[in-house]
């Protein structure tokens, strides 16, 4: 029987510093992403010319597998031509233009233009006014220089 020594240390449970002991594996770290890699994915977009040629030509195509092999090198999915399809005989070349994305622009009241034209009338009948009192008020200036009375609208009724 082999005795041990009390400066002798070991970690029988884990092996550390003992003859045959398992050392941990050093794993490296990722590496990181390379450049190509760092700018985010974009959603493809087809113009409506480009999806109405696509169309046409799976229209076209009368052999077995050819609608197939076009979707295959065009890179698209069969769901995605048959949505293509909806939008071409729901509004032909109007659907198949891409939506603008974000927040719609607010539609013009249709009072607006109502209330901009009553707002000048307003004003034009203001100026209007105006001047009629400024006329009024030479005109009683004048008879009062001259020594004509005027009627006023109680002496009307009265007659």
């Amino acid at each position: 029987m082999v005795m041990q020594h009390k400066d002798e240390k070991t970690d029988d449970a884990a092996g550390v510093g003992a003859e045959g002991g398992r050392r941990p594996t050093v794993v490296p770290a990722p590496a990181a992403a390379g450049p190509e890699m760092s700018d985010r994915p974009r959603r493809r977009t087809f113009t409506a010319q480009t999806k109405l040629r696509v169309l046409a030509e799976t229209d076209g195509a009368a052999d077995v597998g050819g609608i197939g092999a076009i979707l295959r090198r065009e890179g698209l999915y069969s769901s995605t031509l048959t949505d293509w399809r909806r939008q071409r005989d729901s509004g032909a070349l109007g659907a198949l233009t891409p939506a603008k994305r974000g927040p719609k622009p607010a539609l013009p009241n249709p009072l607006s233009v109502e209330l901009a034209q009553v707002k000048r009338e307003n004003a034009r009948l203001a100026r209007r006014l105006e001047h009629a009192e400024a006329i009024i008020e030479v005109q009683k200036k004048v008879a009062a220089l001259l020594g004509i009375p005027l009627a006023t609208p109680d002496s009307e009724d009265a007659s």
